[in-house]
């Protein structure tokens, strides 16, 4: 059964993750969590693949565990290949380690420290339900977007998101080209998340281009999007 939210954590942190599904449950936000939602008789790697791939969003539950967990890394890996949301619930003080680093360096996070817990999981629920509502409302757009021969990106920040901006699908997969040459497949997910926040095709490259390591590239990378193909007409 699909759910909403997929919750990523390690298992030390087993009892904060299953007090955050009740709370989100309780608002009536499903939630698919690990080992409570697997079948006795399932194949454990293969249930959590296809929940990863049916959810609308992920929330890590992050910490020093999980920042080390390989399981918690794979399922990340999974989330960002499917192009889902991820949202990190970090409930202590811990930077990433380099590995969840390169995947999670363009997320929003929300902090869930110090103690106690309540505030912050009251906080996450609103959140949640007003990204999930307005990405309901905005589905419809953007299928209309795409039926028209152009890439829906849905627009917005961490806060509301305010609409739909459409990018013509020949300029982001040129834009993807050229950043993949530098960062590896990657590029995909970064393009379409840097997108979210972008007005123009400038704007998107600009942003792109400070995930690059050094001002040569930086430089030849925006120097190449330069000849973006032109937007198709309508």
């Amino acid at each position: 059964m699909a759910r909403d939210i997929f919750i990523s954590y390690s298992q030390p942190d087993r009892d904060c993750a299953f007090e955050l599904v009740s709370r989100l449950e309780g608002q009536g936000i499903e939630c698919w969590i690990a080992p409570r939602d697997i079948a006795p008789s399932a194949d454990w790697a293969a249930e959590i693949m296809d929940a990863i791939s049916a959810a609308r969003a992920m929330i890590l539950v992050f910490s020093a565990n999980s920042n080390q967990s390989p399981q918690v890394r794979r399922e990340v890996e999974r989330a960002v290949h499917k192009q889902l949301s991820i949202l990190p619930f970090r409930i202590e003080d811990v930077l990433p380690s380099k590995s969840l680093e390169f995947f999670l360096s363009t997320q929003h996070w929300m902090d869930a420290f110090p103690p106690p817990r309540e505030p912050h999981y009251a906080r996450l629920c609103a959140y949640l339900k007003t990204q999930l509502a307005d990405t309901t409302r905005l589905t419809s757009e953007a299928q209309r977007a795409a039926e028209s021969g152009l890439q829906p990106i849905l627009a917005g920040s961490a806060g509301a998101a305010t609409g739909v901006h459409v990018f013509d699908s020949a300029q982001l997969q040129h834009i993807e080209r050229e950043l993949a040459g530098y960062i590896g497949p990657v590029a995909r997910h970064l393009v379409k998340t840097a997108a979210l926040h972008c007005a123009a095709v400038d704007d998107l490259v600009g942003r792109l281009a400070g995930e690059l390591d050094s001002d040569s590239e930086r430089r030849e990378f925006t120097q190449r999007c330069q000849a973006v193909p032109p937007p198709a007409r309508r």
